[in-house]
């Protein structure tokens, strides 16, 4: 009776293992936000979810038939209660980088957006090298010439940049030996630093300093050149658990159609005053 039973659950086992997974139709989601990154997303004054990302939220989860919830989380911790279940989507300006593409799947990029430095406008490193103009650099390269220009201005100085995210990464690489590098939870904190002098430079996403800088009223500026290309990944996407592809080939399709038909320039137009449209 004992082994019976045994090669009866060992069939059974066996039999759902050897199945097509079924997969699951969404009808509901949950997307998280940071709610503190203006203007991608911001907390209105009723506690309601505002800025580009939540109204293009709007766009995708009708055309994806799915009725989506935002809400609001810390940006520190997304990937892991994301992975967790706590939510169903992230969508936070998030880079779409091979590293973490081992952790979680992503959506098609619905935007591409440079980054830069920026400083005090009255600073002495107002101004540096190659401010104003546009380079492209590619994953780990070394050797261009405005970053070592910058690397000269910036020696001993103090750069602010938000915790986990592509543009930590990339200033710990490239000035981690000559400066010192303050980590913030959000970029608010850090600018508030940066436009009170308690640091000299913070670096980050330069769409988002437009805004940080009109808050600031005009006491901030970029310096130096705003930096494009594979060196930020594909552009930002919608980030999803790799269990989920069902989810992640709806919000793709919706994402597709909103920039065929020009929804996302329309909207970007609106928040950022540039087309942000990955090309």
């Amino acid at each position: 009776m004992k082994l019976n039973r045994m090669i009866l659950v060992c069939a059974t086992i066996a039999a759902a293992l050897s199945s097509p997974a079924v997969a699951k139709d969404w009808k509901t989601a949950t997307i998280t936000l940071e709610g503190a990154y203006a203007p991608w997303n911001l907390t209105n004054a009723d506690g309601s979810l505002g800025g580009f990302e939540p109204e293009l939220a709007k766009v995708l989860c009708e055309r994806a038939k799915i009725e989506c919830t935002l809400v609001a989380s810390d940006w520190d911790g997304m990937i892991p209660a994301l992975n967790a279940g706590k939510f169903d989507v992230i969508m936070d300006a998030l880079s779409i980088t091979e590293e973490r593409k081992q952790i979680i799947d992503f959506t098609i990029p619905y935007a591409a957006t440079p980054a830069a430095f920026a400083t005090a406008k009255d600073s002495s490193l107002a101004n540096a090298a190659g401010t104003g103009k546009v380079i492209s650099m590619t994953p780990g390269q070394t050797g261009v010439s405005e970053i070592e220009a910058l690397k000269e201005a910036f020696k001993g100085k103090t750069i602010g940049i938000q915790a986990a995210t592509v543009y930590a990464k990339f200033v710990y690489d490239n000035f981690g030996s000559i400066a010192e590098i303050r980590e913030y939870k959000t970029g608010a904190d850090r600018d508030l630093d940066l436009q009170n002098g308690r640091i000299d430079l913070g670096f980050d996403d330069a769409v988002y300093f437009n805004n940080a800088f009109a808050s600031a009223d005009g006491a901030l500026a970029f310096t130096g050149p705003e930096i494009v290309g594979s060196i930020w990944g594909e552009g930002e996407g919608l980030g999803v658990r790799k269990a989920d592809p069902e989810l992640r080939d709806k919000l793709s399709a919706a994402i597709k159609s909103a920039l065929d038909d020009g929804t996302v320039k329309t909207l970007s137009l609106k928040w950022f005053k540039v087309d942000v449209s990955p090309q």
